[in-house]
């Protein structure tokens, strides 16, 4: 009798010219595929069963978050050697008659039936209108809400949440705090802070630039942000910082900015939230809250046009209303809005290593993240990180911090002859 992983594995030879990209482990015990591929393993008959309701990454990524897939090993790896052997000898599109010839195999194998339930992590179910103030803040709660306790399992103490700056990868003692402090210290100086200046923090997060800023510079700060549970995190950190008269938290939506006169604005990726139709506009707003000579720092990913928004998966588990554009796009529509941009810095390969550490942090704290958000939400974390660290390493995506000016009516833009950029001394500590 032919064993399961046999005849799984013969459904998929048609879609791979090479061989096979993984090898299987089937709920029989039965393996069949290449030695030396990544090990695959079907826990039950209910992983086909699915993937026949729901083919594709999504259907993928819910039987992993469900427990009924699992990869042994570094998940990381895994995923990587998959995309290799794809890149290097393509992959066919799923066919109709693939769809019922698996169909046959699911009725053969006891795996025909009803659809499964969902796996057990929050889905973002979002209403109303794209990018509308409603939907906007629905779908910031539903990542960004999802626990502040969560939060501080993953990121470091500041508890910034985008991609940190590594100085000095090659020094061991030198880690995720480091490089977020560094990050923070580069874009202080970047949009180079004085005392009593007023900064405008667009997309606060959790107040690691806010806080950094009021503390380091002295400068005052008007921090927004559309989540809850973000806004009271950093009232009461500033408060217990002493910083409550330096830093203001509003909750409101970007387009509700209504006062100017800003020495500086930042927004630390929180433009790919705004919409493709939106940015237009949201780049307007960078110009026109700013005073001329007032400089502007936007740090954000970056995609092919091809691929826009974050994959179904992203979609649906993290990140929900999505929209990158390549680099250049982006740089067009803020000098199209009247800024002069100055200086433009890749940060792709820094992104990599701060997933990593995140990656790092959410392995070694597994049992407390289990504890506080269940164990499906856990591996929809445990994919994620795992998933976006590759795609940022083989340069499927990147992430940029762009500078940018308004000059005067003149032309003045009041930037130094020479931009700042990294300081490797210590001088962020």
């Amino acid at each position: 009798m032919t064993t399961v992983a046999v005849q799984l594995t013969d459904l998929l030879r048609p879609y791979f010219p090479g061989p096979l990209p993984v090898r299987l482990r089937a709920w029989d015990g039965s393996e069949a595929g290449p030695a030396d591929a990544p090990l695959v393993i079907l826990r039950a008959p209910a992983v086909l069963r699915r993937l026949l309701w729901q083919p594709g990454e999504l259907g993928l990524a819910e039987a992993y978050i469900a427990g009924e897939l699992d990869v042994e090993g570094d998940l990381a790896e895994g995923l990587s050697s998959v995309w290799r052997s794809i890149r290097s000898h393509g992959a066919a599109r799923l066919t109709t008659a693939g769809l019922a010839r698996a169909a046959l195999t699911a009725l053969r194998l006891g795996a025909a039936g009803p659809r499964p339930p969902a796996p057990g992590a929050p889905r973002a179910r979002l209403r109303g209108t794209l990018h509308s103030p409603a939907r906007d803040r629905a779908a910031i709660s539903h990542h960004y809400d999802l626990s502040n306790d969560f939060y501080a399992l993953l990121l470091n103490e500041s508890m910034a949440y985008s991609c940190g700056y590594w100085t000095r990868r090659d020094d061991p003692g030198y880690g995720l705090e480091d490089a977020q402090r560094d990050k923070l210290a580069l874009i202080c100086r970047k949009l180079g802070l004085e005392p009593g200046m007023r900064l405008l923090d667009i997309g606060c997060g959790w107040g690691s630039l806010s806080l950094y800023a009021a503390r380091k510079h002295g400068v005052k700060v008007t921090a927004v942000t559309l989540s809850r549970q973000q806004r009271d995190f950093v009232t009461a950190r500033a408060e217990k910082e002493g910083l409550a008269d330096a830093v203001e938290v509003q909750l409101r939506h970007y387009r509700d900015i209504d006062e100017g006169g800003y020495d500086a604005v930042a927004t630390i990726e929180m433009g790919e939230h705004v919409g493709d139709a939106e940015y237009p506009a949201f780049a307007a707003l960078l110009h026109d809250v700013l005073r001329p000579r007032g400089r502007a720092l936007v740090q954000q990913m970056s995609r092919a046009t091809r691929a826009p928004g974050g994959g179904a998966f992203i979609e649906t588990y993290i990140a929900p209303d999505m929209h990158m554009r390549p680099l250049g796009a982006t740089v067009g529509l803020l000098e199209e809005a009247g800024l002069e941009v100055r200086d433009v810095e890749a940060l792709r390969e820094h992104y990599a290593h701060t997933i990593a550490a995140w990656h790092r942090r959410l392995q070694s704290r597994w049992d407390d993240v289990v504890a506080l958000v269940g164990e499906p939400t856990a591996r929809v974390w445990r994919l994620y990180l795992a998933g976006s660290g590759l795609a940022f390493t083989e340069r499927r995506m990147g992430v940029d911090q762009i500078l940018a000016v308004r000059p005067t009516g003149e032309g003045a833009s009041g930037m130094p002859a020479v931009l700042p950029r990294a300081d490797v001394s210590g001088g962020g500590r």
